[in-house]
C-alpha cells in the first residue's frame, strides 16, 4: 500500500491554486512543487531547457509533457518528497497523467473553481518587481506598497491576449483530466476569501 500523501491542486490561472498550496504545505508539513517554479528555475539556469521554456512560456503556450514531467521526476526523487507533496499546476493533459500515474499514487485532487471573468480579471492585475523577482496584485492580494509600484511589470504571459489563449487551453483539457481522477476528486469555490478557501480545503481533506 502506497503510505504517500500526494494532493494535486487543480484549478484554472488565476484561481488562487498556487496560493492554496502553500498553506496547505505548511500544515501538512509536505513540500509544494509547482510546475510554474521548475520552469522559472530552468529559465534562470539559462540552460538550452530554459531557453526553449522561457519562449513557450512568453507566448501564452504550454511545456511539452515529456519536459515537464522530466523536470517534475527529478523534484520529487529528492528526499523531502518521500512522505508526499503536493503538486500545483500538474497534471494538466491525460499523457501527462499517464505519465503521473506510472510513477506515483495520487491521493487527493482539490479543484478551486472560479470564473473565468475573475481569473482574467486577477492575472491581468498581476505584476513582478523586477529587482526582488516578488508577484504582486493590483486586483487582489499581496497588493504591492504604493512606492514601488512605479517599477513593477507585467510578465507577458499576463497580457489579456496570452490569458485568454491559456484558459481556452485550460478548458480543453480540464474535463478528461477531471473526469480521470473524478473519484478522488473535491470541488472548492475558489472566489471566496483566501482563508475560507483554505478552511474549506482542510475541512474536505
Amino acid at each position: 500500500m502506497n503510505e504517500k500523501k500526494i494532493i494535486i491542486m487543480f484549478g484554472p490561472q488565476g484561481s488562487g491554486k498556487g496560493t492554496q498550496a502553500k498553506i496547505l504545505s505548511e500544515k501538512l508539513n509536505l513540500p509544494h512543487i509547482s510546475t510554474g517554479d521548475l520552469f522559472r528555475e530552468a529559465i534562470a539556469n539559462n540552460s538550452e531547457l530554459g531557453k526553449k521554456v522561457k519562449e513557450v512560456m512568453a507566448h501564452g503556450n504550454l511545456v511539452s509533457d515529456e519536459l515537464t514531467f522530466e523536470l517534475l521526476r527529478k523534484r520529487i526523487e529528492k528526499d523531502d518528497c518521500k512522505r508526499g507533496f503536493i503538486l500545483d499546476g500538474y497534471p494538466r493533459t491525460m499523457e501527462q497523467i499517464r505519465l503521473l500515474d506510472n510513477y506515483v499514487e495520487v491521493s487527493k485532487v482539490i479543484d478551486v473553481e472560479i470564473a473565468d471573468e475573475e481569473a482574467l480579471k486577477r492575472l491581468a492585475n498581476r505584476r513582478q518587481d523586477p529587482e526582488t523577482g516578488k508577484i504582486y496584485n493590483l486586483y487582489t492580494a499581496p497588493k504591492p506598497a504604493e512606492e514601488i509600484k512605479h517599477r513593477l511589470l507585467q510578465r507577458e504571459d499576463d497580457q489579456p491576449e496570452a490569458i485568454i489563449k491559456r484558459l481556452k487551453i485550460y478548458h480543453q483539457q480540464a474535463d478528461a483530466v477531471l473526469k480521470h481522477y473524478q473519484d478522488l476528486t473535491i470541488k472548492i469555490n475558489g472566489e471566496q476569501k483566501i482563508d475560507e478557501v483554505a478552511a474549506d480545503i482542510l475541512q474536505a481533506i
